[in-house]
């Protein structure tokens, strides 16, 4: 008989953003240096089907799967710390989970009885649950949101009756909370804490770990205190320190003896832990031979948490060069030609990120045209590969009224347009599509292949000729003009093995100039760098080692 599948649930309390996810993807990351697989979901409490059409300001990134799925942007965090690839099944909302009760209640699969919360919502949770069940030897699962949320609790009567479900040795609650230092009383406060745990156990969920968030190590007197009022022993409170690096967490949590208490809980047996490459991660991250200074230019720069992965990707090819990379955000809705040259004048390289609607193109466009004219390494993902094309077809093709339908329908010389029909040549079906369809079907999502021409950034970079990459986007290189672009020195290096979709676009002549449809950000990892992200640093560095 196979062992059974042992499943840890995350929650946190006090208040939102304190690293839930980070906490979750490092101890899958511990578990899986001991030789455990794993796998992880989020269950997200809102109410939206999934966070494809929600504002970045409110709730950061939209994390892109390869089947496709869009997802909470915690799903980044899981891929990066461990070596797993998530998908649809790894992301559930309460829009998500009421919409499957909603449609099996009018398919009358309840046989005409009453719908409620109880068992009916908590029983869809758990089968969305389970079905992580036998495909890895623990299942880290998170709760979005903060104890107390009234949305949060139907996921927690979910959560509390699956210990009862799956055994309770092969179920595990971690609750992370926060122990804020108090400056002017000279002292640690618990008393938050206590009080997150409180609402929890009155919930049923009696946690077996708790994570103390905070600035600095606790020590064993304020241990004993939170554990007496919390009900769990001083070993089963752990610090969890502030770091000026995420990838030092996996160690912290090592150091704290958390990966040991977790196995034991569970009944694991497993050898001693393989750490090395994370000590050595953390080294190359601390001790960079030189840094390189990279600017984004974009229209979400006010939230870093929208650029979440990019900014993880710029690390990672910093890595790859042992260079610390220095990210400048510059708002795109704040320059224009004649002051794009100050704004960009001190950087290395300079990339423009995706992004929805025609606010802050001009200022897009500029920067291109700065980096263009400049020889200033650029990279351009997705709409920032769309905005490349625009500025090449107006200032070196002499396509004047070059532009995108997304900024003007009625654009005289649509480059980038919306295609109306399409073959997806993953599922064989024909997608049509205009700008009134929902927001949430239109897109190209998820993994597609993609063929290198040789003698290019982009295939020295992979070091192959056909790649997949994953996509979030609407509009689409527009072929009807693809000769003239190419005839004026645009090259076309990356397409869809049909010839059909343009994938990526470069220029001669340049330290490197590279635009990418699909977004690479989603498949780098710390200890394997996306070989786009290395190669730009690379040159932005050299760049800087020209300007000596």
């Amino acid at each position: 008989m196979a062992t059974p599948t042992k499943y840890i649930f995350v929650t946190g309390g006090v208040l939102s953003s304190l690293g839930k996810g980070l906490a979750s993807a490092a101890i899958g990351a511990l578990l899986e240096c001991r030789g455990l697989t794993v796998s992880f979901q989020k269950l997200d409490p809102y109410i939206n089907v999934d966070p494809g059409t929600m504002n970045p300001f409110q709730h950061g990134e939209v994390f892109v799967t390869d089947d496709g799925a869009e997802t909470d942007l915690d799903l980044g965090h899981y891929e990066r710390f461990a070596n797993v690839r998530l998908g649809k099944d790894n992301n559930f909302t309460t829009g998500k989970i009421y919409h499957s009760v909603i449609t099996k209640e009018r398919q009358g699969k309840y046989l005409g009885g009453t719908v409620q919360v109880i068992p009916h919502i908590t029983d869809e949770i758990k089968n969305a649950i389970r079905l992580q069940e036998n495909k890895c030897d623990v299942a880290i699962i998170e709760i979005g949101g903060t104890i107390g949320d009234i949305e949060s609790l139907p996921f927690l009567e979910a959560i509390r009756q699956f210990r009862t479900d799956a055994g309770k040795e092969n179920v595990l609650y971690i609750h992370l909370s926060y122990v804020p230092y108090i400056a002017t009383a000279g002292e640690l406060k618990t008393k938050p804490t206590q009080h997150s745990v409180k609402e929890l156990r009155g919930i049923g969920i009696q946690p077996n770990f708790l994570l103390c968030r905070t600035n600095q190590f606790l020590s064993d007197d304020i241990k004993k205190k939170i554990a007496l009022f919390c009900n769990v022993t001083k070993e089963e409170v752990i610090t969890a320190k502030d770091v000026d690096c995420i990838y030092e967490v996996p160690l912290m949590f090592h150091a704290e003896g958390l990966d040991d208490k977790i196995l034991e809980h569970l009944n694991i047996w497993t050898g001693a832990p393989r750490l090395e490459q994370w000590s050595q991660l953390l080294e190359r991250i601390r001790n960079p031979k030189d840094e390189v200074t990279i600017a984004i230019v974009g229209k979400y720069v006010e939230l870093k948490e929208s650029y979440k992965s990019l900014n993880e990707a710029l690390v990672h090819g910093g890595i790859a060069n042992n260079v610390k990379v220095n990210l400048v955000f510059v708002d795109s809705e704040t320059i224009s030609e004649k002051t794009c040259n100050e704004a960009l004048a001190n950087v290395h390289g300079v990339l423009v990120p995706g992004g929805f609607g025609s606010r802050g193109v001009s200022g897009k466009i500029c920067s291109v045209a700065f980096a263009r004219e400049n020889k200033i390494p650029f990279f351009g993902i997705c709409l920032g590969m769309q905005v490349a094309v625009i500025e090449f077809a107006r200032h070196v093709a002499g396509i004047a009224n070059a532009n995108s339908t997304e900024f003007d329908e009625n654009a005289a010389d649509p480059v980038i347009y919306l295609m109306r029909e399409w073959l997806d040549s993953k599922t064989g079906i024909v997608h049509k599509r205009d700008s009134q369809s929902d927001k949430g079907g239109t897109m190209r999502l998820g993994a597609y292949p993609c063929a290198l021409a040789p003698d290019t950034f982009a295939r020295n970079a992979y070091g192959t000729e056909l790649i997949s990459e994953r996509h979030r986007h609407r509009y689409e290189f527009n072929n009807k003009y693809r000769k003239s672009l190419e005839d004026a020195g645009l090259v076309i290096s990356g397409a869809s093995p049909d010839e059909e979709l343009v994938e990526i676009v470069e220029i001669k002549d340049h330290p490197w100039f590279l635009g990418c449809q699909f977004h690479p950000e989603f498949k780098s990892r710390p200890m394997a760098p996306h070989p786009l992200f290395r190669e730009f640093i690379r040159a932005a560095y050299e760049q800087k080692l020209k300007a000596k």
